[in-house]
């Protein structure tokens, strides 16, 4: 009888901590969702909806809410947003985060206040070094690390004399930071233009015509990118001047650009063709929900939601377990699109960087393709200046 009893009581008390635990996982997305970049912004939110999907829109047994807010390409708004996510809200996590200024005006109103941080995209050096933080991820990337790697690919090809161009914003600065730190010829030109006012780069163009480089490397992404690829061709140096990019070409500007941009090289952690399990189901899905293929912000944010995902069931949905959370993120053991996922002790994945080409597939599409992995683990160059340790 009195096993019974206390059976009974133990039983009563299992489902009271399930109740207790039964909170529902909100979470904020801030990312730009109109404008000219709200295309990037609509792909990164059909992937977190994928993701849901995927998981059946539970975590941990828990419900889950996902506020969006749009950053509307501008920091002082992307900052005002996420104070809203902190405070009115009461998010337990914030993801998104196209741009690194808005991402870096952004950063103290999570940061020690009490959610979890992931950005999706924006990787710029201080959050990767001095600023890094034991609440703040990252599934993305550092900014310099995919133009490191473009750096090395052009030394394999020979190239001497290299002219740069990039926007003049904290990312821009990041890019050509990598390509600089490992490309080993002379840099015979660069400019840094005005951003995101900027779209007429004719000027900059006519310098690189006068300088005749053995080859051309930029960083434009969204609109930019569609603009520099167009006016490239249209003044004349698409057959004269070899063009490597990053995060210039996508699966966004891509049907437009048509064989603009075929044949085109580029880095990057990613590829739609990546021979993972979770990407071939990630771009299959994708592909049949929304009858496009993904870009990488999108398997970015995918990757967000399951390393969400993984931390709330860690615990059992005990979203007051902090710690819990946290070890369990820095475990990193969900099903990434990139096949096994390691961080590296700021935060920021350690991971393989491959040269893609821009190509049709079997069916016409437009889509990249994987020619080579050109790193291997690699970790970025400021985890060192990073003091954390666990």
């Amino acid at each position: 009888m009195k096993l019974g009893i206390l059976g009974t009581l133990s039983l009563a008390i299992m489902l009271i901590s399930q109740v207790a635990f039964a909170e529902t996982v909100k979470i904020g997305f801030v990312t730009t969702l109109t404008g000219g970049a709200g295309a990037i912004g609509n792909d990164m939110r059909d992937a977190v909806e994928l993701a849901l999907d995927h998981l059946g829109r539970k975590m941990g047994g828990s419900d889950v809410k996902v506020f969006y807010e749009d950053d509307t390409f501008k920091p002082a708004v992307g900052k005002q947003k996420t104070e809203k996510l902190v405070k009115k809200d009461k998010v337990h996590f914030v993801g998104g985060y196209i741009w690194s200024h808005v991402l870096m005006a952004s950063r103290n109103s999570v940061v020690g206040k009490g959610p979890f941080m992931i950005t999706s995209n924006a990787g710029p050096g201080p959050v990767a070094g001095k600023l890094c933080h034991e609440d703040f991820f990252s599934t993305s990337w550092q900014n310099d690390q995919t133009t490191m790697a473009m750096g090395e690919v052009l030394n394999q090809l020979g190239v001497k004399d290299l002219y740069i161009m990039a926007p003049n914003y904290a990312a821009g600065k990041g890019m050509v930071a990598g390509v600089t730190r490992t490309f080993k010829g002379n840099i015979v030109g660069k400019d840094m233009t005005k951003f995101p006012a900027q779209l007429d780069f004719s000027a900059e163009l006519a310098k690189i015509r006068s300088v005749n480089p053995d080859a051309v490397f930029v960083f434009y992404p969204g609109k930019h990118g569609l603009q520099i690829i167009k006016q490239f061709s249209q003044a004349g140096l698409q057959d004269k001047i070899p063009f490597y990019s990053a995060f210039t070409v996508d699966s966004l500007n891509l049907p437009r650009l048509k064989d603009l941009a075929a044949g085109g090289l580029m880095t990057q952690f990613w590829a739609p063709d990546l021979p993972t399990p979770v990407n071939k189901i990630f771009v299959q899905d994708y592909r049949k929900k929304y009858g496009r293929y993904p870009t990488f912000y999108a398997a970015q944010s995918y990757d967000t939601i399951m390393l969400i995902d993984s931390a709330v069931r860690a615990v059992n949905g005990n979203l007051s377990d902090k710690e819990g959370m946290r070890t369990a993120m820095r475990r990193a053991a969900f099903p990434s699109v990139r096949g096994p996922f390691k961080y590296g002790n700021n935060h920021f994945p350690i991971q393989n960087f491959y040269l893609r080409k821009a190509v049709k597939d079997a069916d016409g599409n437009y889509t990249t393709t994987i020619i080579k992995t050109v790193y291997t683990n690699h970790q970025d160059p400021y985890a060192k200046d990073c003091k954390m340790s666990w």
